[in-house]
């Protein structure tokens, strides 16, 4: 490396956030950026470990990151960028929302704080677009096969990155206003700005890809409509069925899923139109139910409508504040995320277990709940739960945000049109090669794997486009 003593030098060195009484009165992202001068230095603490774990153990996408931190030191940043994106179609959301196993896996790590590689790998792509090194590159031939792409999340849009690239005319069906899917209307704009989504949209437009969007395939155009038209059909549409909760009072009003409320402040932010009734937080006690990322999002998004309270439950025991024993390097520990929503300010509750909503002329005022405890396995892993006796509390709540994850993708319409096969998890059943099982129609990310990280997506819609072109140069 350019520095071989840099990891012994130079410390961690975080961007860290926009001040909270600042950021939380708009919607522009949080996280800041490190300097130019600074990034090089983070770099210089990337090691000659040998056996680079980062990119082996820890990232789905096996971006060759010891490569790409070595010409970042040396300022040579065209090269980095280039390497980068040998393995990354969009690090400008890996970069902004991933959160980083490759710093897990990082041999640094093992004894002090990893190197800050997804902030290295933020201020390379950004380099790239401020310099002008993207311009936009159409394939020089085509084959003259067309492969329709149904949903425009990040396996979608790799899967379709790749196969253009490969010289097929590609179409993305979205059934949304705009493209991205989970990118645009999942994750908040104080994480991931929409300006960022929209601008690598723009770019694969110009590279020849067709973007249809508000068209939901299944209802809009059928199966049988994309079966004459494309000569093979990529099922990317995620995971969207939230997982509900069953507790009388479930019926109130105020209780609604995590995503319809994050999806109408994305459009808000957007400005585009609120389909249905409005979802506030303002001036209401809010409880959301379940402790990942996305009742974080909520959180975060809640704090910013000016909730009067925020509450957030979580039915598993608090992780540990360190990495747990049962997750040693170089995997992806299990230990408390504090995210720059929870600094914003809210309750954590953990071992918390929903019993029943209760209400006034039709709509939730609290929710009765209890506290539990967890038998663990040989690894202290929780397996078991049961009530604690005399524990029953309340909470007042006027908003109930349910945040517990999905259970599959959407089975009617266009699922059930095409007829496919579904696993033991009602996930979408494919093939070694990523084959459905009808004939032409793949599939893959969440609706195959269930919810899993943006960075999985977008590795596993690079090995979907690798597959799709095999079968059409066979065809």
């Amino acid at each position: 490396m350019g520095n071989p003593k840099g990891f012994m030098e130079v410390q961690r060195k975080e961007a860290g956030y926009r001040p909270v009484e600042q950021r939380v009165k708009d919607y522009a992202e949080v996280e800041k950026r490190l300097s130019e001068s600074e990034i090089k230095e983070q770099a210089s603490r990337c090691m000659d470990c040998g056996i680079p774990f980062c990119h082996g153990a820890g990232c789905p996408l096996n971006n060759l990151a010891p490569e790409w931190n070595d010409l970042v030191y040396s300022g040579h940043w065209k090269e980095a960028l280039d390497i980068l994106c040998s393995t990354n179609n969009f690090p400008e959301f890996t970069g902004r929302v991933c959160p980083a196993p490759c710093e897990s896996a990082c041999t640094v790590g093992i004894n002090g704080d990893p190197v800050a590689i997804r902030q290295i790998e933020t201020a390379i792509i950004e380099k790239g677009f401020q310099e002008g090194y993207f311009r936009p590159r159409p394939p020089a031939k085509k084959t003259g096969f067309k492969v329709a792409v149904i949903g425009s999340g990040p396996a979608g849009l790799a899967t379709a990155d790749i196969l253009n690239k490969c010289g097929h005319s590609v179409t993305v069906f979205e059934k949304d206003i705009y493209a991205g899917g989970l990118l645009r209307y999942g994750i908040p704009d104080f994480k991931l700005d929409k300006g960022i989504v929209q601008r690598r949209i723009n770019l694969m437009a110009e590279e020849g890809i067709t973007f249809e969007t508000s068209v939901n395939a299944g209802i809009d155009i059928s199966a049988k409509f994309l079966m004459k038209r494309f000569d093979v059909i990529c099922l990317t549409g995620g995971s969207k069925e939230p997982r509900d909760i069953k507790a009388p009072g479930r019926e109130l009003d105020g209780i609604h899923f995590a995503m319809d409320f994050l999806w109408q402040q994305n459009c808000r932010v957007s400005g585009e139109p609120l389909n249905g009734k409005e979802l506030t937080a303002a001036g209401k006690n809010v409880v959301v139910i379940g402790g990942g990322d996305t009742g974080s999002d909520c959180v975060g998004t809640s704090r910013r409508q000016d909730a009067l309270s925020i509450t957030q439950i979580e039915i598993m025991p608090k992780p540990p504040e360190g990495r747990h024993e049962s997750t040693p390097w170089p995997l992806f520990p299990y230990m408390l995320k504090t995210s720059s929503s929870h600094k914003e300010g809210c309750e954590r509750m953990w071992n918390i277990l929903t019993k029943s909503f209760e209400g006034k002329d039709g709509k939730v005022s609290k929710i009765n709940a209890v506290k539990v405890e967890w038998e663990t396995d040989k690894n202290g892993r929780p397996v078991k739960m049961k009530e604690i006796p005399g524990s029953e509390f309340t909470l007042k709540a006027e908003l109930v945000l349910l945040a517990m994850g999905f259970t599959g993708p959407e089975k009617e319409g266009l699922l059930s049109q095409f007829n496919v096969e579904f696993d033991g998890r009602g996930n979408v059943k494919v093939d070694e090669k990523s084959m459905s099982s009808r004939q032409g129609v793949f599939a893959t990310g969440d609706i195959v794997s269930g919810p899993s990280l943006v960075v999985r997506a977008i590795a596993a819609g690079r090995k979907l486009a690798e597959s799709v072109d095999e079968y059409l140069q066979k065809k």
